[in-house]
């Protein structure tokens, strides 16, 4: 449930564990706001009076999530879901910043349809947006965009969403005009041609349901292109969504040599894999593939590691019909703002992670990734916040999502982790009643 808090109001958090990765925060402390930013840490300033105490007893408190992909659809694709209903559904799961990528209709390669994305967001009040700008006009991969029109319209950062451009040529030249004006370039690591007519793994399970195969090297082909070209360009660049134990072992390579490039991984590939499709289901028809549990095991440890630094939900609402044809035919992708953090519990629970490593994988992480000074709680820092119950135990099912999506292969299974409070510039834009 929302209950929008005015800018001004003053709002004390007390008795939470407080969890700031970026500062090594890690204990009980109070936490004060005020005028939309922290305001202290630890004990109530003199002469503060809040105007509303919130009790975090055997609760975390940390910095609001940062998204690096989520699919809001609007413009365009209201039937699927639109910023309403999906920034409802971010402050519903402790998301604060989303990164929205540019496959929208229109296109976001003119700064008129990225400042339309940001102020309904920015009325809207939910969560804040950010758009991410197209590399090359129409996503076709052919002519590139004003790329300063669309940072001045406040696009930080570029992306061709999941369509890769088969030119070296104009990828190259994208990344030279890109670095000209300090734009990191999200890239999507599949070679169009390997993965030409693909929807799963290329591997035994499935050859063994009759299903075309996307084969490990349609991603290492992309990553070794886009790595050369980062080097040859000194473009900064950052890989969506990486899938396979060889595509991160390179991007951890080159990271080594000075190659200014990161990556992020999909929440759900750090759990599914191949062995998940036997059922046919349509849930776990995805971009990239659901690869081999030997992949998402090294996948689970360049999080650990840090090779990787971002932990995204990659959400992708559809409409109901969207996932009911044969298993090829249907749309790729699920439903995931609302599994990012209690997925991510079970990484801690299972000793992938600790608690603040989590954190930093879903705020700072993807913050510095985005360029902005986010994912922090120090004293004068927007006050985005999520404060979350670690061990509450609850079901996602059709009905109770808050997504327009209801798409996920996750739906039934018994979760742990609620947020109860989310806050953004000291707003409390949603309550857990």
């Amino acid at each position: 449930m929302q209950n929008r808090v005015q800018p001004g109001t003053r709002i004390s958090i007390l008795n939470g564990r407080l969890i700031d990765p970026f500062d090594g925060r890690n204990s009980e402390e109070g936490l004060h706001i005020a005028d939309g930013r922290v305001i202290a840490i630890g004990a109530t300033p003199p002469d503060f009076e809040p105007d509303r105490v919130l009790d975090a007893s055997g609760q975390c408190v940390c910095p609001g999530f940062v998204d690096l992909c989520a699919r809001l659809r609007e413009p365009g694709h209201e039937e699927k879901a639109t910023i309403a209903s999906e920034t409802r559904a971010a402050a519903a799961s402790g998301i604060t910043t989303l990164c929205c990528p540019p496959d929208t209709l229109p296109v976001i390669d003119t700064p008129a349809v990225a400042q339309l994305v940001h102020q309904t967001a920015e009325r809207l009040g939910q969560a804040r947006v950010l758009p991410a700008g197209a590399v090359t006009q129409g996503l076709e991969g052919r002519k590139i965009t004003e790329m300063a029109s669309l940072k001045q319209a406040g696009c930080p950062v570029l992306s061709q969403s999941d369509r890769s451009i088969r030119s070296s040529q104009v990828q190259r030249r994208a990344l030279e005009y890109a670095a000209t004006f300090g734009l990191p370039v999200f890239l999507h690591p599949q070679d169009p041609d390997l993965a030409a007519g693909g929807c799963v793994h290329e591997g035994c399970v499935g050859a063994r349901l009759g299903l075309p195969g996307i084969p490990e090297a349609a991603e290492t082909v992309a990553v070794a292109r886009d790595l050369a070209l980062a080097e040859q360009t000194g473009a900064r660049i950052h890989f969506r969504g990486l899938s396979t134990a060889r595509g991160v072992a390179m991007l951890a390579e080159a990271r080594r040599r000075g190659v200014r490039a990161s990556g992020d991984v999909s929440m759900h590939q750090l759990f599914l894999t191949e062995q998940d499709l036997d059922r046919f289901d349509a849930n776990c028809h995805l971009v990239p593939p659901l690869r081999t549990p030997a992949d998402r095991d090294a996948l689970r440890a360049a999080v650990a590691s840090g090779d990787i630094t971002a932990i995204c939900s990659d959400h992708q609402p559809h409409d109901a019909d969207a996932k009911l044809a044969p298993f090829p035919e249907t749309a790729p992708g699920i439903s995931a703002l609302e599994t990012l953090l209690p997925l991510g519990l079970r990484l801690v629970a299972a000793g992938v992670l600790d608690l603040p490593r989590l954190i930093e994988r879903l705020t700072v992480g993807p913050a510095e990734i985005l360029g902005r000074d986010l994912g922090r709680l120090a004293p004068g820092q927007p006050a985005d916040i999520c404060v979350f119950h670690p061990a509450a135990p609850w079901v996602p099912t059709v009905e109770g999502l808050v997504s327009q999506g209801r798409h996920s292969p996750f739906l039934g299974q018994e979760m742990h982790g609620r947020v109860s409070w989310t806050l953004l510039d000291g707003r409390i834009v949603f309550e857990r009643y």
